[in-house]
């Protein structure tokens, strides 16, 4: 019969896993809708991506309406604030479960290139917000030709 060397370092590392795989399935999906509320807790998913001529900003905003929120690029931050408000308060009705987050919210990003700040343009479709933001002259790549001699 062969022996087996117990590590209890390793045990540890196990029940660790354990626990914060029990945290992770039940406490983390406890929500505390009142204090999220008055928080304002909620901020729009975004995707941000560059082509050869600009950066382009995509903004989530379900729900709300252009004057909701405003946009500022400043330097090479582009700031984008609004807030998300409760359609209306309902004291007669019994909610069973709320799930929609309410409030204001306020994101920043830092540009990764020279942007021409004058040229910005916005629109907004169906709760998506698209920014462009056109680089500026020095920030295009430029194409070097090679003299052959």
């Amino acid at each position: 019969m062969a022996m087996a060397k117990w590590d209890p370092f390793k045990e540890l590392t196990t029940i660790q896993e354990r626990i914060n795989r029990v945290f992770d399935e039940n406490i983390g999906k406890v929500r505390f809708p009142d204090i999220e509320l008055s928080a304002g807790s909620w901020s729009p998913a975004v995707d941000i991506f560059e082509t050869k001529d600009s950066v382009v900003l995509k903004a989530e905003l379900p729900g709300l309406e252009k004057k909701d929120f405003s946009i500022e690029v400043k330097d090479n931050l582009l700031t984008l604030k609004g807030e998300r408000k409760c359609e209306k308060e309902t004291k007669e009705d019994n909610y069973y479960r709320m799930e929609r987050a309410y409030g204001s919210f306020t994101r920043s990003f830092t540009l990764p290139t020279a942007v021409d700040k004058d040229k910005v343009k916005a629109k907004f479709k169906d709760g998506v917000l698209e920014v462009t933001i056109p680089k500026t002259e020095s920030a295009k790549p430029k194409q070097i030709s090679v003299d052959v001699e």
